[in-house]
């Protein structure tokens, strides 16, 4: 008897392999199938992994899983090259960042890489640990300067920026943070250890530095995470942010048309559609009110 995941994975083969979903199309994402065919989110993370190994799909940034242009299988590595753990770190960012967090796997990675999933398991012990190095991997990818631009001020847009750059590089990323269970890990403890010194010596007790140090750092998270659920509803949906708008215009015309909201009326159709605006905006308040916190300070 089949499986739920060899089930739909049939499905989904047969709409590819009639050309009904031709190469270079998008597929279902995980989420879409598992709420289609109403299966858990691990069962339609199968589903994919299915599809990819009888190379029938293929990552693409930007767009998800997709239809393959060539339905050979992925390549098998030959022999017995030596496989480093920089290898399986950077394979398992491209999965998450083609398909999404939920989408990695030892299997779907050990995939990627086209070897068995047990050589993974000489470098990681686990998907928790392959997620956590993961998460490090990514933060590393620039050095901090030091000691870097002169003032407070400079140094805190500094390290938000560069981390708003990294979140909008990796959709995924803004997910694993937590801040009452951090991950701990050198390069993300590294950017803690660069902000905390950015503001040391500026009269500040060391818990309210601490609390800066993680607003900051939670700012950049809440627009990310808004980024991500954004990039994923145009990819799931297939309409843009602004034909979204463009569809709902009759609906937000007539909820304000009756006066009861004479302000949000008055606000401009593109106040809120730029993330990165918003994001710039967001980190230049918060900075005034640290100024205002530093002045007191004395």
């Amino acid at each position: 008897m089949e499986s739920q995941y060899e089930v739909v994975a049939r499905e989904l083969r047969m709409l590819i392999l009639s050309g009904e979903l031709r190469p270079g199309e998008r597929v279902p994402s995980v989420r879409e199938i598992s709420r289609r065919w109403g299966i858990a989110i691990a069962t339609a993370t199968k589903v994919i992994a299915v599809l990819r190994d009888a190379g029938l799909v293929e990552s693409k940034v930007g767009s998800g899983t997709v239809v393959a242009v060539s339905r050979r299988p992925p390549p098998r590595r030959e022999g017995r090259a030596v496989l480093t753990k920089g290898q399986v770190l950077r394979a398992a960012v491209l999965v998450a960042d083609g398909e999404g967090i939920a989408a990695v796997s030892m299997r779907r990675v050990a995939v990627e890489l086209g070897v068995g999933t047990m050589s993974l398991y000489r470098h990681v012990q686990s998907k928790d640990e392959l997620l956590t190095e993961m998460v490090d991997e990514v933060f590393g990818e620039y050095e901090l300067p030091d000691p870097g631009p002169a003032g407070w001020r400079p140094k805190l847009e500094l390290i938000a920026r560069r981390q708003w750059e990294l979140c909008r590089r990796h959709l995924w990323l803004a997910a694993t943070v937590s801040f009452t269970r951090p991950l701990l890990v050198p390069n993300l403890t590294a950017q803690t250890e660069w902000t905390l010194r950015a503001i040391d010596g500026l009269g500040l007790p060391t818990e309210v530095c601490v609390r800066e140090a993680l607003s900051l750092h939670g700012l950049v998270i809440a627009a990310a995470r808004a980024m991500a659920d954004e990039v994923e509803a145009e990819q799931e949906t297939g309409v843009s942010l602004d034909r979204w708008w463009l569809d709902k215009q009759r609906r937000a015309d007539a909820l304000l048309a009756d006066g009861r909201f004479p302000l949000l009326a008055a606000v401009p159709g593109d106040a809120v559609a730029d993330l990165s605006e918003l994001f710039e905006y967001s980190l230049a308040r918060h900075l005034d009110g640290v100024e205002v916190l530093v002045s007191r300070s004395g």
